[in-house]
């Protein structure tokens, strides 16, 4: 902050005592110091709140990245749900090889992404529901099942 010496305050010091007296001296120091310290209480004080708003954006800034990280995240796996549910989206019946006009309908106006994303989460439960036998393994025979012997 200030660069004073030990002959600078002897000079402070000297000058002081001329002007003030030996009676007003130590009063006129203390009070002088009591102010210093406010000052640097203050300071400091402000130091702290310059340091936690910083503290706070940084955290802020990171957090915005995170949620665009997440959000990302979340469409890459939305798309790749309904890029899976598509061919079961896309049942047409054989007969019609040019396809009717609703057909052209329905690929102009897709449906909202959460009405896909339900119809694809409802087609894998039916077709997991639909062959339990395959999706579960096959236990053991137990000790019941066979012959004691």
């Amino acid at each position: 902050m200030l660069d004073i010496g030990f002959l600078e305050l002897l000079l402070i010091g000297i000058v002081g005592l001329l002007v003030l007296g030996p009676e007003r001296l130590p009063k006129a120091a203390r009070t002088l110091g009591l102010w210093i310290g406010k000052i640097k209480r203050t300071v400091s004080g402000m130091q702290r709140e310059i340091n936690a708003q910083l503290e706070a954006e940084e955290l802020r800034q990171k957090l915005n990245d995170q949620q665009k990280k997440l959000d990302e995240s979340l469409g890459r796996v939305k798309r790749d749900v309904e890029r899976y549910a598509e061919p079961d989206h896309d049942t047409s019946p054989k007969g019609d090889a040019q396809g009717s006009p609703a057909d052209a309908d329905r690929e102009e106006t897709p449906p909202a992404a959460s009405e896909r994303l339900d119809k694809a989460l409802a087609s894998k439960a039916r077709r997991e529901s639909a062959t339990p036998e395959q999706a579960a393994p096959s236990s053991p025979p137990s000790d019941k099942d066979s012959p004691s012997r």
